[in-house]
């Protein structure tokens, strides 16, 4: 398969939205969601999908990187879920950002599609943040577990999506989490962050709470 130049995305229209709201300059790394479309990998190993009573439940059904907009740049996605394979994955991304030209804080959405389907891959993001403390990391996941056996630099930061295989060991009160509701109104009477419009708000450098609020797509 033909490889890409470029491994990041220079954000999409929220992070977009986000990048000028706080004057930051945020890129994105993406891979398919839930699994990869042309060789049917998976890609979010902790993501829920399946039928009960006749219902779809689960992201692996609705996720919003499932959707139309995303399905254009399925090869794209398959290119950049193989490169995180190679063993130059991490001089890749290094040299890449390394190579950005901004006075603004530089941040990196990893996965705004996809999510850590290994601890081997988490490494290698992990070894990639350790590289560069000078520009910052987020992510969701539904891969809780792999986290909670390392400690990440100061520059990475994560937040556990619920909705995950692993939600059953979610304690809500000391980890990091992000709920989807059905309303602006909704999550503030249960005292979430609002992270829908403006995305850096899911992080601790713009949310020192655990609770982090999205609207459904």
């Amino acid at each position: 398969m033909e490889a890409l130049k470029k491994l990041l995305g220079d954000s999409n229209s929220k992070l977009k939205k986000t990048s000028e709201h706080f004057d930051v300059k945020i890129y994105n790394f993406s891979i398919p969601a839930f699994n990869d479309k042309l060789t049917g990998k998976i890609t979010c190993p902790f993501a829920i999908k399946k039928i009960v009573n006749g219902e779809k439940v689960g992201c692996g059904w609705y996720c919003y990187a499932q959707k139309e907009a995303y399905n254009w740049i399925q090869k794209a996605l398959t290119n950049r879920y193989e490169a995180t394979k190679q063993d130059n994955f991490i001089e890749r991304i290094i040299n890449e950002l390394n190579g950005k030209r901004t006075k603004k804080q530089i941040y990196v959405r990893v996965h705004d599609s996809g999510d850590f389907y290994s601890p081997a891959y988490l490494d290698k993001w992990v070894k990639i943040a350790e590289a560069l403390p000078h520009i910052r990391f987020y992510a969701y996941t539904k891969s809780h577990d792999f986290f909670r056996s390392i400690t990440l630099p100061d520059n990475f930061d994560i937040t556990f999506s619920t909705g995950s295989k692993l939600d059953h060991k979610l304690n809500k009160v000391i980890e990091k989490h992000a709920e989807i509701f059905n309303s602006i109104k909704e999550l503030k009477k249960a005292g979430y962050i609002d992270a829908h419009k403006l995305d850096l708000y899911t992080t601790k450098w713009y949310n020192d709470s655990n609770n982090v609020g999205l609207i459904m797509h």
